[in-house]
């Protein structure tokens, strides 16, 4: 068997953090009328860097190949992410002093769901994002979006164009890049002297402790601390200066960045007291990694049986969202259409397919009034209180909700 090198260290990779089994690609919906036919399936098998702590997958399937034009995640489709957005620009405007003066760069800007509030504001942006259908959406809302992947030679063209960014942002991105080397370079030298970075990431320690293994799929291909992006962003001559923990995807980290020798932007006490918390979680250690496999089979076992007794009972048990991080769920727990008759989603993108492996398919929100089921298993688990409030209406016929992580919940 090959030994996986440290995506970002180069260091042998030998320990297990978690094995989810075989899946396909998260986002690979299958077509109706493909569906006999065959998909591709990958080990979900994440690892730890038992140097600089990185959990990452390897890289089985290319980025190009994953990040197509066909690619299903549309940003602007939940509310209470738009809602964070908007907070952000308005935030960074004031804290930064941003005006018609500077330009707003951002990697993935996917459907122009944030630069479209910094564009409302008459503050210069540019979005760069690989996949084409998505960034012609954000092209139709006046946003001018380059379609490639971020990196050093990105980043030297934008140079080369006067074109360096007082802000560079990225929401989501920074565990979507098999050469983090590549894409934290690629920063340095596009960021503008006195410019800031930020990136928002989930927080591997809230995946720990709150057993969030759905996350791990093959379009994530990192897993991130700030223990071990404060190594990584250091390498490149970039300093982490600034750090908030947010309540989104949940639970995430928004890193603040800047170049090494700006020294007009010290590094707050944030910085520390969550690289303290971090350290006594454990994050220093491997066994604290090695130990997490249990908590995947435990969520696993109890899906699986409350799925098994409402069919014993005749109960009806449907999904709503169509995620990612569900179909990692569905894959690993091995729930097909016998257990969940299918999803729902708001995603037009979405709709009228199968989910990748387990081929439930997925319909419009509007099916679940129509069939009234028992329970709703809430796949999008970060996105709880709005989709509850969006379907309050299962109460009128007894209906609840479930979700299965942390742990297996009746709402």
């Amino acid at each position: 068997m090959t030994t996986l090198s440290c995506r970002f260290c180069q260091s042998a990779l030998t320990h297990t953090f978690c094995d989810l089994g075989m899946s396909p690609i998260s986002n690979a919906f299958v077509d109706v009328a493909d569906a006999n036919t065959v998909e591709r399936f990958y080990p979900l098998h994440a690892l730890v860097c038992e140097n600089c702590r990185l959990v990452q997958l390897g890289e089985y399937e290319s980025a190009d190949e994953i990040f197509d034009d066909n690619y299903a995640y549309f940003s602007s489709f939940s509310d209470s992410w738009l809602k964070h957005s908007e907070a952000y620009v308005e935030l960074m405007m004031e804290r930064f002093g941003l005006d018609e003066s500077s330009l707003v760069v951002e990697v993935a800007s996917n459907d122009g769901y944030l630069l479209q509030y910094f564009l409302a504001r008459n503050v210069p942006v540019l979005g760069i994002e690989p996949t084409e259908n998505t960034a012609k959406v954000a092209q139709e809302k006046g946003i001018e979006s380059l379609v490639k992947f971020f990196g050093r030679q990105t980043a030297e063209e934008l140079v080369a164009q006067g074109r360096r960014p007082n802000l560079l942002l990225g929401n989501n991105v920074l565990a979507h890049v098999p050469d983090i080397n590549d894409f934290v370079g690629g920063m340095k030298i596009a960021l503008a002297p006195e410019g800031v970075v930020t990136m928002e990431f989930p927080h591997l320690l809230n995946l720990i402790e709150c057993r969030q293994f759905d996350t791990i799929y093959h379009e994530h291909f990192s897993y991130l601390s700030l223990l071990t992006v404060q190594k990584i962003f250091a390498h490149h001559g970039l300093t982490v200066f600034d750090v908030q923990e947010l309540p989104t995807h949940g639970g995430s980290l928004r890193i603040y960045a800047r170049h090494a020798e700006d020294d007009a932007k010290p590094v707050s006490e944030n910085v520390t007291k969550l690289l303290d918390k971090e350290l006594a979680a454990g994050l220093d250690k491997t066994d604290t990694y090695t130990s997490f496999q249990n908590v995947a089979s435990q969520v696993r076992k109890d899906l699986v049986n409350f799925l098994m007794e409402q069919q014993a009972a005749g109960k009806s048990v449907v999904g709503y969202g169509a995620p990612a991080k569900g179909n990692t769920l569905l894959n690993y727990c091995g729930v097909r259409s016998d257990w969940l008759s299918y999803t729902v989603d708001r995603s037009p993108r979405k709709q009228n397919s199968l989910l990748p492996g387990v081929r439930i398919p997925v319909y419009a929100p509007e099916k679940i009034c129509q069939t009234k089921p028992d329970y709703v298993l809430i796949l999008p688990w970060n996105l709880q209180d709005e989709i509850t409030e969006q379907l309050a209406e299962i109460r009128s016929w007894g209906g609840q909700f479930v979700v299965a992580i942390p742990e297996l919940k009746v709402i």
